[in-house]
C-alpha cells in the first residue's frame, strides 16, 4: 500500500478515489455476471424451444448435426482467415472489420455445439424444461462426426496445397540459381 501525506501532515493509507475504483471493480464484476448467466438462460430457452422444430425437419437430426458441422468447420476456416499472421496494423476501421469478422466467426464455430449441449438432459434436473429432447444425440454424433471428417479434409486439402506451392517456389529458386540469378551478392562475387 501506498502512503499518501495530505496537507496536514498525516498519513492516508486509502483514499476515496481508491475505495471508488473498488467500488467500480465490484460492480462490473456482479453486472458482468448477471448477463453472461442471462444470456446463457436466454440461449438455453431459445434452443429448447426451436431445437425440436428442427429436428423434424426433413433429413432429420443426422442432417441438422451434418449442417452445424460444415458451419463449424466454416467458422473455424474464416476465422483463420480473419487473422492473418503479422499484421497488426491498418487503418481503425480495417481492425474493427478484422475484429468483428473474427467475433462471428467465433460464433459460427461455438453456436452450433452449445445449440446441441443445450438439447441434451442436465445431469442433475428433474423439470420438464431440461428433459432429454429426442433426436438430440443423433444430431450432436452426426455433428461431431462430420466436423471432424470435413475439418482433417480441408486441413489435409491445405497442407498438399502448401507443400505444392513450397515445391513450385524451390524448382523456381533452383532454376535462378542455375542461371546465376539466384546466388547471393556475396556469393555472386566469389
Amino acid at each position: 500500500m501506498q502512503r499518501q501525506a495530505d496537507g496536514t501532515g498525516a498519513d492516508r493509507r486509502w483514499g476515496v478515489r481508491d475505495g471508488l475504483g473498488i467500488a467500480v471493480a465490484i460492480l462490473c464484476l456482479v453486472v458482468g455476471t448477471g448477463l453472461i448467466l442471462l444470456f446463457t438462460g436466454l440461449w438455453k430457452r431459445f434452443a429448447r424451444e426451436t431445437l425440436p422444430t428442427l429436428v423434424e425437419l426433413p433429413g432429420g437430426s443426422g442432417a441438422l448435426g451434418a449442417v452445424f458441422g460444415v458451419i463449424t468447420v466454416l467458422g473455424v476456416i474464416g476465422g483463420l482467415r480473419c487473422i492473418p499472421p503479422g499484421i497488426s496494423g491498418g487503418t481503425r476501421l480495417a481492425r474493427g472489420l478484422r475484429s468483428t469478422g473474427t467475433a462471428l466467426c467465433c460464433a459460427a464455430v461455438f453456436g452450433p455445439l452449445f445449440y446441441l449441449l443445450s438439447g441434451l438432459r442436465a445431469r442433475h434436473c428433474a423439470s420438464m424444461s431440461c428433459a432429454y429432447i429426442p433426436g438430440t444425440g443423433t444430431a450432436f454424433l452426426a455433428y461431431v462426426v462430420t466436423a471432424g471428417l470435413v475439418g482433417w479434409s480441408v486441413h489435409r486439402w491445405t497442407s498438399a496445397r502448401a507443400a505444392e506451392q513450397l515445391a513450385v517456389e524451390r524448382m523456381r529458386a533452383r532454376r535462378l540459381r542455375k542461371k546465376g540469378k539466384g546466388k547471393s551478392r556475396a556469393a555472386q562475387g566469389r
